[in-house]
């Protein structure tokens, strides 16, 4: 059974790079760019994993990672922010994220890091 990631992030550069990569693993990768495409798709999806920026413009990372939790506490979200936002990442830490990148991040650790938490199709 395909396993279902939303990437989260308001750069398209960055959403389409992990569809490509995250694809060719053989995962379902669900794309959204703002808050409301991303709890759309958390409502509507049985995701496996969350990929979500920090700084999104209108709802930022943290209201969208609470707003996630409404929706289903269990759902396993890493954070990606870039550096300097560590701040970010201790508040994101205490809605229990399960990991967090730094921004420009190494896509073979993203790679590596979803194979371990979510295991492979």
């Amino acid at each position: 059974m395909k396993k279902y990631i939303l990437v989260v992030d308001d750069q398209y550069g960055i959403r389409i790079l992990l569809q490509e990569v995250l694809e060719r693993e053989g995962y379902h990768v669900l794309l959204a760019s703002c808050g409301e495409e991303a709890l759309k798709a958390v409502s509507e999806y049985a995701l496996d994993l969350v990929l979500l920026d920090m700084k999104i413009p209108g709802m930022d990372g943290i209201e969208i990672l609470t707003n996630i939790r409404k929706i289903d506490a269990h759902l396993k979200v890493a954070m990606m922010t870039a550096y300097g936002e560590l701040d970010l990442v201790k508040e994101a830490q205490a809605l229990s994220t399960i990991g967090h990148f730094i921004k420009p991040f190494d896509i073979e650790e993203i790679r590596q890091f979803v194979a371990i938490e979510i295991g492979t199709v």
